[in-house]
């Protein structure tokens, strides 16, 4: 099966995350679930910090990969 990512944009470029999907996820099942992980840290009093981010995630099957962000694409 290949391996299916999901970029996570942030206004802040520093904080941009690319996830791998768990398998067993449909690409809708993987956006709706991780809308309700993000929301509910959104709840929690700020400030919260990207490690906080990356745990909730992880704990939910979703894998952090290493990335550079690259140049902006003109189109």
């Amino acid at each position: 099966m290949p391996t299916r990512l999901m970029i996570l944009p942030s206004k802040d470029f520093n904080n941009i995350l690319l996830v791998r999907m768990p398998d067993d996820f449909t690409e809708q099942e993987a956006y709706r679930h991780l809308t309700g992980v993000i929301a509910a840290l959104e709840e929690r009093a700020p400030p919260r910090d990207r490690g906080e981010v990356i745990e909730a995630l992880e704990e939910r099957g979703f894998e952090v990969v290493a990335h550079h962000l690259g140049p902006e694409l003109c189109c």
